[in-house]
């Protein structure tokens, strides 16, 4: 399934682009993801906690930075894990590329992501809903963090992303949905400007 997002950060894009050079202040923007270790060359271990619907998901595996194109301010990161408690797993090629854009940077994100087992059943609409809600919430961090580093704060006094509230995205992602349904339902009978 290719799910296609994008945010701005009010940065210059040379700074953001620095910022995606240290992958684990790039995870700790991600609510519920966490780096357990760096194993060098650009691989990482880590973990990832998501909610969808009534099942929460907690993703266990790797991660590892296919392509660096500094130039073309363009990072793809591959990623698969497995649920702990063998529910399904998770593969996700992640391409991010960056754009100067008036009054910073644009991030456009295209995310190749292949699932089995529980986090499957759900439709697309519920986990584009869900994964925009995460964007959403990954640009707010990545801004506060970038913004901390510019007052000369670390990123432990920022605070990380801390974890996914089911809840909180559920109802979110909830939202969404409806308001999609919502503009289809209303649209055909909206009135014909002729």
């Amino acid at each position: 399934m290719l799910i296609k997002n994008g945010f701005e950060v009010a940065q210059p894009v040379d700074k953001v682009w620095r910022f995606f050079d240290n992958i684990p202040q790039v995870a700790a923007c991600l609510p519920g993801a966490a780096l357990t270790e760096d194993l060098g060359d650009d691989r990482y271990l880590g973990t990832v906690a998501v909610r969808m619907g009534p099942v929460k998901l907690q993703f266990a595996g790797t991660a590892q930075i296919k392509e660096r194109d500094d130039r073309g301010k363009r990072i793809v990161v591959d990623a698969a894990g497995s649920d702990s408690k063998g529910r399904g797993q998770a593969a996700m090629l992640v391409t991010a590329t960056l754009y100067p854009a008036r009054g910073g940077t644009r991030v456009d994100v295209t995310q190749d992501l292949r699932l089995s087992g529980a986090a499957a059943q759900y439709g697309r609409g519920m986990i584009s809903d869900v994964t925009a809600v995460l964007m959403r919430d990954f640009a707010t961090t990545m801004q506060t963090r970038i913004d901390a580093a510019d007052r000369g704060l670390s990123p432990d006094q920022v605070g990380a992303s801390g974890s996914a509230s089911g809840f909180a995205i559920a109802l979110r992602a909830m939202r969404m949905a409806l308001g999609r349904v919502l503009r289809r339902f209303l649209l055909p009978y909206q009135p014909n400007p002729s």
